[in-house]
């Protein structure tokens, strides 16, 4: 089991350092209401089959239930929810889950094991965003009726298409958007042009959640309330407001003068201003994603292990970056596994240094440098990375320009490898498994240009390494928890070896600022922040 540490929430109680500190004025929210300040700017779509990212995650399982839970504290422990139990079969090829009783949806409609199946198919069928992973587990929407199925009401079924892991496909139903279960007949009522319900569910809802969705002006205003009927305890909130906010100095001003609960997505200076505030906490909640620098090994000078090593291994300052871009946003990680699991290795150490870099490009004919580019999504802490990585390149004589742009810009530009260099963040799922991060991060089973697999960030960089391949296969079919974590070292060691395009720097750390009145929150590692158990402490 993984230490709760590794991955779960550090809240930082920070009194007023200065005696003159100002006090924060009395204009705090209803006490049976939270309200919440964040960026909405990437919350597109309610549709758990389509939706992605951190926002979507924290408006969804509020409005959803999923079938299994894991534990804040420990994402390797599973937890019932829908499923009050599961067995898997000894070949490890099917999954069976029972499912409690008496759980309605909004409308009041019974929730079934059937609900579930057609979920899980209609996530296949649809072939969005969230089918990617159902996908790399053989699932297709040809044998998703055959492989998914509801033998009766409160029984589910999964029978697995290809050898995998178990606990990880248990942990995607634990973790993944696309395992919540909708109720079918709200769906399909308002299905139009056979797009099983997509257009409506973009901005309404149909779930079982602790919450009901109340009313959404995107990139404005979200408010839920507290269902009228759950299968668990009530929520202790009446209502949740989610205001989109983007400047970070007005988040601060709104939380000091009691306007808001709870902030995220502020600058490292005004959480630092606001954690000396004795009225509020600091909550880093660590995130299976990493931010890192990759460089398109299809290019012919990074198809050159030497300017790859060079730049990735000896031309970052990661310590540099981690102590002064990274505050609040990452921890420094250099490897593509998270710490905190078994197959977790030390960190491997490495170090600016100009010098080794420049024998290296020397080595490879680069004895002047070169001309490059750096895109990088134009937001912190993105564009403070790319800065110190321009300037450490400048030292061995590589003149890099930064292009700023959208995360559709940049990342599409990754996805069709028409880039040299890149600072983007990526990972995993919220899945606590060296697989999830391996597979995004560096896993390319075909790195022709014409198989498309841009879902992996390793072909996206276009290297490909058969040895590494091949162990990361291995591992994930090994029912000997020994061999398993010895399979993923020797990986992440053949990774180091052979300097893989895609250079990790940091841990994501999801920061929010919270009054100190609010009781119940724990930040999820997966983004699943339930907000049933919270509350705000009574004013005197």
């Amino acid at each position: 089991m993984c230490p709760a540490s590794a991955w779960s929430l550090r809240r930082r109680h920070l009194p007023a350092l200065l005696a003159g500190a100002c006090t924060l004025a009395q204009a705090e929210s209803p006490d049976d209401q939270l309200l919440i300040g964040m960026s909405m700017n990437n919350l597109l779509s309610l549709d758990p089959a389509a939706a992605t990212g951190l926002d979507a995650a924290t408006v969804a399982c509020n409005l959803y239930d999923s079938l299994l839970e894991v534990d804040a504290a420990d994402p390797t422990r599973l937890r019932a929810s829908l499923a009050q139990a599961w067995t898997v079969s000894e070949a490890g090829r099917r999954l069976t889950l029972r499912l409690r009783s008496g759980v309605t949806f909004a409308s009041g409609r019974p929730l079934t094991a059937a609900h579930a199946a057609w979920s899980l198919h209609r996530v296949l069928q649809l072939n969005l965003a969230q089918a990617s992973v159902w996908k790399s587990y053989g699932f297709t929407a040809a044998n998703a009726r055959t492989n998914i199925r509801a033998p009766d009401a409160q029984t589910l079924v999964l029978d697995l298409p290809q050898p995998t892991d178990p606990t990880l496909v248990l942990m995607t139903l634990a973790t993944s958007m696309s395992a919540y279960v909708l109720d079918r007949d709200t769906v399909l009522a308002h299905e139009e042009g056979g797009d099983l319900g997509h257009g409506w569910l973009t901005t309404h809802a149909a779930g079982s959640g602790a919450f009901e969705l109340e009313e959404w002006r995107p990139k404005e205003l979200l408010t839920m309330r507290r269902a009228a009927r759950h299968w668990q305890p009530a929520a202790r909130l009446r209502r949740v407001v989610f205001r989109h906010m983007t400047e970070s100095q007005t988040l601060r001003l709104m939380l000091m003068r009691g306007d808001l609960d709870i902030a995220g997505g502020m600058s490292a200076p005004d959480v630092r201003a606001l954690a000396r505030q004795p009225e509020l906490v600091v909550e880093e909640v660590r995130r299976a994603t990493m931010y890192y620098v990759a460089v398109n090994a299809r290019h012919p000078r990074f198809a050159d292990e030497r300017v790859r090593r060079a730049v990735l291994r000896h031309l970052i300052d990661f310590q540099g970056v981690a102590s002064g871009v990274l505050p609040y946003y990452g921890e420094l990680q250099m490897r593509p596994v998270p710490p905190g699991l078994p197959a977790s290795l030390p960190q491997p150490g490495y170090t600016f240094d100009p010098a080794a870099a420049r024998r290296l490009l020397a080595e490879a004919g680069l004895t002047d440098g070169f001309e490059t580019t750096i895109r990088v999504v134009a937001e912190a802490p993105f564009t403070g990375i790319a800065t110190s990585v321009q300037a450490t390149l400048a030292q061995a004589g590589i003149r890099a320009s930064i292009l700023p742009g959208t995360g559709n810009q940049v990342y599409g530009a990754m996805r069709e490898r028409k880039f040299e260099i890149i600072v983007g963040r990526g990972g995993g799922g919220a899945e606590a498994h060296p697989h999830s991060s391996l597979r995004a991060l560096v896993y390319n089973p075909d790195n022709r240009d014409s198989a498309r697999l841009s879902n992996f960030q390793g072909w996206r960089t276009g290297y490909a390494d058969v040895e590494l391949n091949r162990l990361i296969e291995q591992a994930v079919l090994s029912t000997d928890p020994v061999e398993q974590t010895a399979l993923y070292r020797e990986a992440q060691a053949r990774f180091d070896a052979s300097v893989g395009a895609i250079q990790p720097i940091a841990q994501m750390l999801d920061t929010q600022v919270l009054r100190r009145a609010v009781r119940g929150y724990q930040g999820h590692p997966s983004g699943a922040t339930r907000l049933r158990e919270v509350y705000k402490e009574a004013r005197a």
